[in-house]
C-alpha cells in the first residue's frame, strides 16, 4: 500500500500518470473487488497442507513416534497459521470512470470510505468543469494492476480496463 494523489484543475482530473477531461468523463462510480473466492481458495489450500502433514507424519513415525508427533504439530501449527493470514482478503475498492462508453478503473483503495469521496468530489468537478480546484490524498492505494485470477489457468491479465463484470 501507498498513498496517491489526485489532481482536478483547469479541466483536467490528473490520477498519478492518468490524464482525464472533465469533459470527457461521462460518468463516475465506484466497484469492489469480493475476497470470498480468495478465502474459499484458502480453505482448500488449507485442508491440502493438512492431508499432507497427516501423511509426513505417518511417515517420520513409523520411523520414530516422537518425531511424528512433533512433525505433526509443526506443521499443523504452520498450515493453521497460514490459512489465517490468506483467510484475512481485504475488499479492494476501485474508482471506475466512463469514457466514451468504457469504463475504467483509475485507482484502487483498501477504503471504501475514501473511493467514495473521491467519487462525490470528482462528480461535482464534472458539473463545473472550469472552476473545479481540488488535491485529494489518498493513503490506502494499492500499488501496481489488480489481477483477478480463480483458480491456476491464468490466461493473460487485464490492464485497468473493465468491461461488463470484468473491472
Amino acid at each position: 500500500m501507498s498513498s496517491g494523489e489526485i489532481r482536478i484543475g483547469r479541466g483536467i482530473l490528473r490520477v498519478g500518470g492518468q490524464v482525464y477531461p472533465l469533459r470527457n468523463i461521462s460518468s463516475v462510480s465506484s466497484c469492489w473487488g469480493d475476497p470470498q473466492p480468495l478465502r474459499g481458495l484458502a480453505v482448500k489450500k488449507a485442508l491440502l497442507r493438512s492431508v499432507v502433514a497427516v501423511f509426513l507424519s505417518l511417515l517420520v513415525g513409523g520411523y520414530s513416534a516422537a518425531g511424528g508427533v512433533i512433525l505433526f504439530v509443526v506443521t499443523m501449527a504452520l498450515v493453521l497459521w497460514r490459512a489465517s493470514v490468506e483467510h484475512e482478503v481485504s475488499p479492494i475498492y476501485g474508482l471506475v470512470l466512463n469514457t466514451a462508453g468504457v469504463d475504467k478503473c483509475a485507482i484502487w483503495s483498501f477504503q471504501e470510505s475514501e473511493i467514495d469521496n473521491l467519487v462525490e468530489v470528482i462528480a461535482e468537478a464534472i458539473g463545473d468543469p472550469d472552476a473545479a480546484q481540488a488535491v485529494i490524498n489518498l493513503d490506502d492505494v494499492v500499488d501496481g494492476d489488480v489481477v483477478r485470477q480463480f483458480g491456476g489457468d491464468s490466461i493473460g491479465k487485464q490492464d485497468g480496463v473493465g468491461v461488463g463484470g470484468l473491472r
